[in-house]
């Protein structure tokens, strides 16, 4: 069994800054892509950053500039940063890992329960 868990999410006001970290845990062979999703009231869930296992990273074009992912692989953890926050920056931020659990052939996509993060003017 695999868990990602994270922490972090809260309320903030607007120009303030918010750090999401994000927990693997249980019996992995190895983590491939991490990233970061959001998704707002309404809206459909979209990707905010992705960090791959040797640090190559992409972001949404509405958060470049402001956001960082990272990743510590030494902790099964990835982070995202999030600088100068915006109101339509609220939402439920989700975890996501693609990771092989120790005695698989094949990596596996996993999700975490999600943290909300609301910017407030």
């Amino acid at each position: 069994q695999v868990q990602l868990v994270e922490s972090g999410g809260g309320l903030v006001q607007a120009g303030g800054s918010l750090r999401l970290s994000c927990a693997a845990s249980g019996v992995i062979f190895s983590i491939n892509a991490m990233g970061w999703y959001r998704q707002a009231p309404g809206k459909q869930r979209e990707l905010v950053a992705a960090i791959t296992s040797i640090g190559s990273t992409n972001y949404a074009d509405s958060v470049k500039c402001r956001f960082t992912i990272s990743r510590d692989n030494a902790k099964n953890t990835v982070y995202l940063q999030m600088n100068s926050l915006k109101l339509e920056d609220t939402a439920v931020y989700y975890c996501n890992a693609v990771i092989q659990r120790t005695g698989t052939y094949y990596p596996s996509n996993y999700w975490g329960q999600g943290t909300q993060g609301t910017v407030s003017s």
